[in-house]
C-alpha cells in the first residue's frame, strides 16, 4: 500500500459535509481520524466478545485476553521494545506522571526539560522536584549550548520533548541523549507523542529509559496511552495507582504485586481501544515509508510556504521544511481572536484546525506572545487541502480585519 492509495475513503469521518462542505480535517496534533481498519476491530471486540481479560477462566475472557496481550506485542515490536517493557495507560499524561510520582526523587531534585514541552512533560515534574527549562531560539530550535550548561550541575532527571507540538521542530533527540550520558547519569524520560506519528522509533537506538506516547495521535482510538520502560527501571518504579488487576495475592497482612508491566495496570483498562490500537499500528507499517516521507515533506512545504507568503501571518517555528513535521502555528493580527477563526474555518468552509495556546503556554506566550492558530496535516491530507486553507483564511482575515483611517 501506498500513501496516496490510503486515501479519504479508508476513513469515514471524512465523508462528513458541513454546511454543504466536505470537511478537511487539519487538527492532527491533537488527535487523528481512525481508518476502518481501526473502527471495525474496536466494534469486533464489543460484537463478538465484550468480555473482561486477565481474570476469568472462560472462552470469552481468556480470547479477550490473548487478543490484548497479542496487541501489547504489536505496540512492542513497533518500537523495538519488549513486551514487558510496554505499559498500557490512558495517555501520554498519564505515562508521564507514573515515571514521575515513581520515582521517588529525593526532595528538591533537579531536573532539567526544556521550555517547549507540553503541560504533561512540565507540571508532573514541577511536582516532584525544581524543573530547569532550556531555551528555544526564535524559531523554536533548543539552545543547546544553554542545554550542555543546565547538564554542567548533574541533574537527577531529564525530560525531553522529541518534537513540538507548536513549532513542529524535531530535536536531534540521539546527540541530546549521547550529551547527557556523556555529562551525568541521569534518567532520561522522552515525549514522543508528536514524533512517533510520523514515523518508527526505536528506543534501543534512542538510548532512553522511558518513553511516553498516545496511540490516538496515530490513527488509534481515544484512552490508549503507552510508556516503554527498560525492564530493569520498570521493576524499580512505584505503581502510581493500586488496586484489583495489579496485584498477585492480598491478605490482611499486606499484598504482593504483579511482575511488571502488569503491576502498573490498575482496574479494567480499555480492551476495545488496545486491540485497535493494534489494527492501527499494522495500518501505518503496510504504508511505504519512503512514499510516506515525500508526502509529509510536501505538505510541510505547503504549510510552510503558505504561511510565508502572507504578510497577515506569523509563522511560529522555522521557515525552513527539514527537521520538522506537517505543523505550522500562525499568529494572526492581536485584533483578530484564534478561536473566532477557528470556529469560523470549520463552520463555513468545513477547515477543522485548532486555537489557544497548546497545552504549551510558556513556549506559546515566548514565541507568539499570545494564542495562536494551528494547522497540522497528516497522510489523509492534500497539498490541495492546504491550499484552500489559506484562501478561505484570507477571506476571513480580509471580513475581520479592524477599519483603519480616522
Amino acid at each position: 500500500m501506498t500513501v496516496r492509495e490510503a486515501c479519504r475513503d479508508d476513513f469515514p469521518a471524512l465523508g462528513r459535509e458541513i454546511d454543504g462542505h466536505a470537511i478537511s480535517y487539519l487538527d492532527n496534533g491533537a488527535t487523528t481520524l481512525k481508518p476502518r481498519s481501526v473502527i471495525q476491530a474496536v466494534c469486533g471486540y464489543y460484537e463478538s466478545n465484550g468480555a473482561n481479560i486477565h481474570r476469568g477462566k472462560h472462552r470469552l475472557s481468556e480470547e479477550a485476553s490473548d487478543a490484548y496481550e497479542s496487541s501489547r506485542t504489536v505496540i512492542a515490536r513497533h518500537i523495538g521494545a519488549a513486551a514487558n517493557e510496554v505499559v498500557l495507560l490512558r495517555n501520554t499524561s498519564e505515562a508521564l506522571n507514573l515515571v514521575a510520582a515513581g520515582l521517588d526523587l529525593p526532595p528538591g531534585a533537579r531536573i532539567v526539560g526544556c521550555l517547549d514541552a507540553h503541560h504533561s512533560q512540565l507540571l508532573p515534574w514541577r511536582r516532584v522536584g525544581h524543573l530547569d527549562l532550556a531555551r528555544v531560539d526564535a524559531h523554536g530550535r533548543l539552545d543547546r549550548d544553554h542545554f550542555r550548561k543546565l547538564l554542567s550541575d548533574p541533574p537527577e532527571v531529564v525530560v525531553l520533548t522529541h518534537c513540538s507540538n507548536v513549532t513542529g521542530v524535531v530535536h536531534p533527540v540521539r546527540e541530546l541523549v549521547a550529551e547527557v550520558r556523556a555529562a551525568c547519569d541521569a534518567t532520561i524520560v522522552l515525549d514522543a507523542a508528536q514524533s512517533l506519528p510520523h514515523g518508527r522509533l526505536n528506543v534501543r537506538d534512542l538510548d532512553v529509559d522511558f518513553m511516553a506516547f498516545s496511540m490516538h495521535k496515530m490513527l488509534g482510538p481515544t484512552g490508549v496511552g503507552c510508556l516503554f520502560g527498560r525492564s530493569e527501571r520498570l521493576a524499580a518504579l512505584r505503581p502510581l495507582t493500586v488496586g484489583g488487576g495489579m496485584v498477585d495475592w492480598v491478605d490482611l497482612d499486606g499484598s504482593v504485586d504483579r511482575r511488571i508491566p502488569f503491576r502498573f495496570e490498575t482496574g479494567t483498562p480499555a480492551v476495545a481501544s488496545v486491540i485497535g490500537s493494534a489494527a492501527a499500528i499494522r495500518y501505518l507499517e503496510e504504508l511505504d515509508p519512503d512514499n510516506r516521507h515525500r508526502r509529509e515533506q510536501d505538505l510541510c512545504a505547503a504549510l510552510v510556504d503558505g504561511a510565508l507568503a502572507r504578510p497577515a501571518l506569523t509563522l511560529i517555528g522555522p521557515p525552513d521544511h527539514t527537521d520538522r513535521i506537517a505543523l505550522a502555528s500562525l499568529r494572526l493580527d492581536a485584533a483578530v481572536s484564534a478561536g473566532e477563526v477557528a470556529r469560523l474555518l470549520s463552520d463555513s468552509y468545513g477547515y477543522m484546525v485548532r486555537s489557544g495556546h497548546m497545552c504549551a503556554q510558556p513556549v506559546v506566550t515566548e514565541l507568539a506572545g499570545g494564542e495562536v492558530l494551528r494547522v497540522s496535516a497528516y497522510l489523509y491530507n492534500e497539498v490541495a487541502e492546504i491550499e484552500g486553507f489559506y484562501q478561505a483564511l484570507d477571506e476571513l482575515l480580509t471580513w475581520l480585519a479592524p477599519p483603519t483611517g480616522g
